[in-house]
């Protein structure tokens, strides 16, 4: 019945209005007809008569009509497609999605709003599988499978999180409850629990990174709901002197201080005025996490989803990515988008140029599943005389994606808002690399145009920067074509090298490091100089090597800068490159 073959138009989600419309002329010339049939009528027959003969299509309903008219409408829903709208689709369809469905008023135009529905959300709309769907229908079959306790395993709080996310990155899990000691910003203190887990998520498109998710089990049955007060756990909670918290302990407070109103009854502690004011985040959380995901760019969003054609000007801009290890199985990828102002529209206003870009990025695994999107408006204002003389320069735009080891698509689309035909998209496959802990291995090589140190409230944190280095990458033009410096500036370059050998007695590394810089040209290095490890920071198993070279000995020309580490610990030797040219 969901294979009919019919249009997909995304406009078909709301065929009940299309349908509505396309019929309009025909009910029109029936209304005509019909008026000339009663005028004829009404000449042919007594006064008293006319009434009867009244056309249905202009008599007014009434109230009891019109009600029986809706019921007959909403009991039309019935069989598969009100299990289809009830239970397969119930936490991935849109208010608006489900108006348009209801309204619906016979099976064809059921049939194509559901085909229209899943193709919507086809990550390739080209493909004659939906990738999405399936993996959907797969997490219901696991939640009802893993997680039903007395109803389906899609009614519950973890089935409906499962289905609309995937799986947890982690699962902190209590199936016992039991002794648990909370943490400082719960209070302190040991006390008993219900069973309970927490799910934890890197990140989750349209919510956030981090993301902590508690389910309890209050009533020992196996049916975990969600929750955002921390305290409901506690088993203990309405025991009076048990599971005392640290300041109850110390006797600075009471256990009745718990229940002073709020979201959560943790009580008085070191961290509850910080907790106190994190509430609202966490009520906005909880919301989030039952509503659909929204984009903010619609528009742009197509483009990646649809592979929509272009119909105006292309809008050219340059990405580059890197990857820097974070923990062993998180790696950081930095994009950095580069946008020429010749390619940006500027509207003039009180002596002000100003271009605005908006940037839709989405990440997704080989199974098409969203791991990561990203959206930002990037704006440029150049004072008005001056706008001849910097179309040549360029705008950089750098996002840091936390990702796990394994193979992604990125997509991006961006469009100039002051012309809004003007749209550019981009998308490659990645391999994020896996940093093995018995394996010398480096970060990727990044040439940059500054490099400089961060105040330390800064570190890892903010654009461009990664650890205690603000590094701004030199981003190449084309795939063939190397970043451009010219003389007067410093070549900065900035890698990172990982699981160096440490000696068993000594404790410190022993790894040479050699830097080159050669002249692609001839073949020749124009600079050749060595260290030892154990200078830059002796007993580290990792080191981030950051050099800073003038170009002005350099004549114009194609380099290459290679850097060779020889580990004489773990007798492993690894070599990382990168070209660029002198202008």
């Amino acid at each position: 019945m969901f294979k009919r073959s019919f249009s997909l138009d995304l406009a078909v989600v709301f065929t009940a209005l299309v349908f509505a419309g396309a019929c309009a002329p025909f009910a029109k010339a029936q209304q005509d007809t019909a008026s000339q049939n009663a005028s004829t009528t009404a000449s042919q027959t007594p006064d008293n008569q006319t009434t009867d003969n009244q056309d249905p299509l202009k008599r007014r309903l009434s109230d009891k009509e019109r009600f029986k008219q809706q019921k007959d409408l909403k009991q039309e829903l019935k069989g598969e497609y009100k299990k289809w709208v009830n239970e397969d689709v119930r936490w991935i369809i849109s208010d608006q999605e489900l108006k348009a469905f209801r309204s619906l008023s016979n099976d064809e135009e059921r049939d194509a709003f559901i085909e229209a529905f899943w193709q919507r959300r086809n990550p390739d709309p080209d493909s004659p599988e939906n990738t999405y769907k399936e993996e959907h229908y797969r997490r219901i079959a696991y939640a009802n499978e893993h997680f039903a306790a007395g109803k389906p395993g899609w009614m519950t709080d973890r089935g409906m999180i499962y289905i609309k996310y995937g799986a947890a990155d982690s699962i902190d899990s209590h199936p016992s409850g039991g002794t648990y000691d909370r943490p400082i910003d719960e209070g302190g203190g040991t006390t008993s629990t219900f069973p309970f887990e927490t799910w934890h998520y890197r990140y989750i498109e349209g919510i956030g990174d981090n993301v902590d998710i508690e389910f309890v089990d209050t009533c020992m049955c196996g049916d975990y709901h969600m929750t955002i007060d921390r305290s409901e756990k506690d088993a203990l909670l309405h025991v009076p002197g048990a599971g005392q918290t640290l300041y109850e302990q110390m006797g600075m407070a009471k256990q009745a201080d718990r229940f002073r109103g709020g979201l959560e009854n943790l009580g008085t502690g070191p961290m509850s005025s910080m907790q106190q004011s994190k509430e609202f985040d966490r009520l906005e959380l909880f919301a989030k996490l039952q509503a659909p995901p929204v984009v903010k760019f619609k528009d742009l969003e197509t483009f990646i989803t649809s592979h929509k054609i272009l119909t105006g000007p292309p809008f050219p801009f340059d990405v580059r990515t890197d990857f820097v290890k974070v923990t062993d199985d998180t790696v950081l990828v930095p994009l950095t988008l580069q946008i020429r102002n010749r390619d940006i529209t500027f509207n003039t206003k009180d002596g002000v140029s100003t271009g605005q870009v908006n940037v839709l990025g989405r990440v997704s695994t080989i199974t098409d599943h969203v791991v990561q999107t990203f959206e930002q408006t990037v704006g440029v204002q150049v004072p008005a005389e001056l706008l001849p003389k910097t179309l040549d320069n360029m705008n950089l735009y750098w996002k840091a994606l936390p990702l796990r080891p394994g193979r992604y698509r990125i997509d991006i689309a961006i469009k100039d808002v002051n012309n809004p035909d003007h749209v550019g998209v981009w998308a490659r496959g990645i391999e994020v690399p896996k940093y093995d802990d018995d394996r010398l291995s480096a970060s990727s090589l990044i040439l940059a145009d500054k490099m400089e140190r961060v105040p330390s409230k800064e570190i890892g944190a903010g654009n461009f920067v990664i650890g205690n280095t603000f590094i701004r990458p030199r981003v190449s033009t084309s795939p063939v074509s190397p970043a451009t410096f010219h003389r007067d500036q410093k070549l900065n370059f900035w890698m990172q090298v990982y699981n160096l050998g440490l000696d068993e007695k000594s404790k410190e590394n022993n790894a040479t490091i050699e830097y080159e810089i050669i002249d692609t040209a001839s073949n020749k290095a124009v600079l050749d100089t060595q260290e030892e490890s154990r200078n830059l920071e002796a007993r580290a198993d990792q080191l981030t090597l950051e050099k800073s070279l003038p170009l002005a000995s350099l004549q114009p020309g194609k380099y290459m800068v290679k850097i060779r580490i020889d580990d004489s610990i773990s007798k492993q030797e690894i070599a990382q490159s990168a070209p660029f040219t002198v202008e």
